[in-house]
């Protein structure tokens, strides 16, 4: 998929990311990929907020989401094991998820209650 991105910021740090927007690009998300660069992630967006919940099936890389607020917040963040149908889900309704190989927000020192900057409404 040929998905839009956009940039982010967590702290000092840029993210790239993809934006999956539509019902199938977030059902797809990032399953079947092997790798992705350390400075990108998956961004995806819902029309509302709501509890949202991700599993990994087909994902091949581990990966921690983070579930955001409508105005940035981190709300909770949950590492996620490639190929388990484990449900992970927001501890609050949110409209964002933001995907990042695993352990990426560990080393940047960003736990919940940070601001993840760039996010806006479509």
């Amino acid at each position: 998929m040929n998905l839009k991105r956009v940039v982010l910021g967590a702290g000092m740090h840029r993210i790239d990311a993809q934006v999956a927007i539509t019902p199938e690009q977030r059902q797809i998300g990032l399953m079947w990929r092997k790798t992705m660069p350390a400075h990108e992630g998956m961004l995806f967006v819902f029309e509302q907020p709501n509890q949202q919940c991700f599993w990994m099936k087909n994902t091949l890389i581990p990966l921690t989401a983070a579930f955001v607020d409508d105005d940035g917040t981190i709300v909770n963040l949950v590492d996620m094991k490639p190929q388990t149908l484990n449900p992970h889900c927001s501890a609050k309704p949110v409209r964002y998820v933001l995907e990042m190989n695993q352990g990426w927000f560990a080393k940047k020192n960003i736990r919940s209650g940070a601001k993840i900057t760039g996010i806006t409404s479509r």
